[in-house]
């Protein structure tokens, strides 16, 4: 059985609601933000969790544990995992599993970067062998033709490198709590404004609006 997105017309394939799908993808990231800012208070409250080291370290075992049941959710929800939170969790538990075996937070900084990276290289690989690989990502959410799809594919790539960039900037250059509040607060809203930002491309190579424009144009 494929554990990946299903086919949109596969009847196994349940909908899942934007607002919870987006709950599911964001949650595991808040918890880890407001794991470590209130990791002392934690390891007080729950001694036991001293083991695990600093409070990065103990927001990273949080950060792995929601990562697991937002997947675990995901599929009980809709009998499919979503490619790109699956390829971010598997990284997720090896360089959280690194981070606590090692007791070196550095894997939590870099975490971000390698996510992203793999990402960007992997849609800019994809194009330079003929294939728009987001397409299989987004393709349940909209359709675009051929063009359309490159263009995507291309400037989400360059997206992702930017923001593997971007975190190594931030997290080299300042502080912990800085990096803390730019991985949540500061990646998500640019994000959501690059996704909006697509939005005229999108609508320009959209086959369901060429579709209704052929339609008025035969009436």
């Amino acid at each position: 059985m494929n554990i990946l997105e299903r086919d949109p017309s596969d009847p196994r394939r349940k909908p899942l609601n934007p607002g919870l799908k987006f709950l599911l993808e964001l949650g595991p990231g808040l918890v880890f933000f407001f794991a470590t800012i209130r990791g002392e208070w934690l390891a007080q409250k729950f001694p036991v969790l001293t083991h695990l080291g600093e409070p990065i370290l103990i927001a990273t075992a949080f950060f792995m544990v929601a990562t697991a049941l937002s997947l675990s959710a995901s599929w009980a929800l809709t009998r499919s995992l979503p490619l790109m939170p699956l390829v971010s969790a598997i990284v997720v538990f090896v360089f959280g599993a690194l981070a606590l075996y090692l007791q070196d937070k550095t894997f939590a900084f870099m975490k971000p970067t390698i996510i992203n990276s793999l990402f960007g290289v992997a849609l800019l690989g994809g194009l330079a062998f003929g294939r728009s690989l987001l397409g299989y990502v987004f393709d349940s959410a909209f359709q675009l033709d051929a063009e359309g799809w490159r263009k995507l594919t291309f400037r989400w790539g360059l997206f992702f490198l930017f923001l593997a960039v971007l975190n190594e900037v931030v997290w080299r250059n300042f502080s912990e709590a800085t990096w803390l509040y730019f991985k949540v607060w500061g990646t998500i809203p640019i994000t959501l404004l690059f996704t909006f930002s697509q939005m005229p491309l999108i609508m320009r190579h959209s086959l369901e609006d060429k579709a209704g424009g052929e339609e008025k144009a035969g009436k």
